[in-house]
């Protein structure tokens, strides 16, 4: 329902009567500033306030027969007026009108987006904390590490969505740009004060320089956060998408009752939704090439990047508003299991423990590549155990890495039993877990 809903909000930022919408604001934003210059009498701009509207169908018909659909629509709104509709898109340009409103789209569509941002960022804390100390081995080339927590991995994947926010915060400001500086950006029909009236009075600012355009360096920024933000979510989907495998089995996507995984396999329960996120975000991550292709157009202007900007636009966003939501549900839903993520932890008979015994030996005055080789031959050994089909623990609860260093001779000469049992201790891979979180959440991360 909520996907459902954020769908819906975003589709109506880029429905045909949205862009009219903007177009008209923006046609009469620039009477209203030339009734303020003196130009327009104040009876004409009260009339054309009260009175322009469009009609989309009338608009279609004439677009059919001109071929230009600013023409269409200016004829439509004029066809509501009297007279007084020679004051409309006086001085301007047909991207002055464009442009313009086309940043009105784009910022309102930006604000759902970071909202969007802000509640997939409140859900991945919500979850850190629940999870801070849950342990849990990290990973590197996919092969066993040393223990971590999984409210470690959460807070990583908060503190780079957080970029992402901070990105789109900037880019914002960068995108939230308007023109009326006419067909080649001279301001020969129209004063700069109206530029700056009509950019005032929408929430935009000026652009300190413009040609026929807004220019696409603006629209290309926008595409590459938006693409960037994307990477960081697959990111995330394609963990789970691991975390859920059978053979780790540490999370999994919430399976309702009722769902099925599978038309042949009743006993499949597959991560769809982290797939579609990935697919979604490959599909976002495409709209940057052709948005930075748009920056270079000929001279002043050609029509080039218009063709894009129709797919682009409305697709990117409505596209980046359902993923983020999707997978704001998604980890709020996370079904999480700190058991197997446990035993996945000691699969490899405490080996996860090794350089914390490499770390001892340089401080009983033994060389780093004397400790590697005696760490590393227990540690290969414990491998081939494991190959034969050893357990990794034996019924005292000693780890094969823990069995075999008790039985090493160079290494007992360098460290006591204590010394080496200690080692193997889960609350020393923790116990900056509190700093890493201040860091991340601030003091109150907790």
């Amino acid at each position: 329902m909520i996907e459902r809903y954020s769908r819906q909000q975003m589709k109506e930022k880029w429905t045909l009567k949205a862009k009219y919408d903007a177009w008209l604001k923006v046609e009469k934003s620039a009477v209203k500033a030339w009734n303020k210059l003196g130009f327009i009498p104040d009876s004409d701009c009260e009339k054309i306030l009260k009175n322009a509207l469009f009609d989309i169908d009338r608009i279609e018909t004439i677009e059919r027969e001109t071929k230009h659909d600013v023409i269409a629509f200016l004829t439509s709104v004029s066809e509501s007026l009297g007279n007084e509709s020679r004051f409309i898109h006086y001085g301007m340009t047909s991207s002055d009108c464009i442009d313009t409103a086309m940043a009105l789209q784009i910022k309102e569509s930006l604000e759902l987006i970071i909202e969007d941002i802000k509640s997939l960022l409140s859900t991945i804390e919500t979850k850190a904390k629940e999870h801070k100390y849950t342990l849990m081995v990290g990973r590197s080339h996919g092969i066993h590490g040393e223990p971590i927590t999984f409210g470690l991995v959460l807070a990583i994947w908060y503190d780079e969505i957080k970029r992402s926010l901070e990105n789109l915060l900037h880019v914002r400001k960068v995108i939230s740009v308007g023109k009326i500086s006419g067909a080649m950006g001279n301001f020969a029909h129209a004063p700069i004060e109206l530029e700056e009236m009509v950019c005032d009075e929408l929430g935009l600012s000026p652009a300190p320089a413009s040609n026929q355009i807004v220019q696409r360096d603006r629209y290309a920024a926008l595409f590459n956060a938006l693409a960037l933000l994307a990477s960081s979510c697959e990111k995330i989907a394609v963990a789970i998408r691991h975390y859920q495998r059978t053979e780790v089995y540490e999370a999994e996507e919430f399976f309702a009752k009722g769902q099925k995984g599978s038309s042949a396999m009743p006993h499949k329960r597959n991560p769809v939704l982290s797939e579609n996120i990935t697919g979604l975000c490959r599909m976002i991550r495409s709209y940057a090439a052709p948005a930075l292709e748009n920056v270079a157009l000929w001279h002043e202007r050609d029509i080039s990047h218009s063709s894009v900007e129709r797919f682009i636009l409305p697709d990117g966003f409505i596209t980046t508003d359902f993923m983020l939501v999707r997978l704001a549900g998604l980890i709020q839903n996370l079904v999480v299991y700190p058991k197997n993520m446990l035993k996945n932890l000691n699969l490899t008979g405490g080996l996860v423990f090794s350089q914390r015994i490499l770390l001892e030996l340089p401080a009983k005055e033994v060389s780093r590549e004397d400790a590697y080789k005696i760490v590393q031959r227990n540690a290969m050994k414990v491998w081939e155990d494991l190959q034969q089909g050893k357990s990794a623990m034996n019924e005292k609860g000693e780890s094969l890495f823990l069995q075999n260093l008790l039985l090493d001779d160079d290494l007992k000469i360098k460290l006591m039993e204590d010394e080496i049992r200690s080692c193997f201790d889960y609350d020393y891979y923790t116990k900056n877990v509190d700093k890493v979180f201040n860091r991340v959440f601030g003091e109150n991360g907790k």
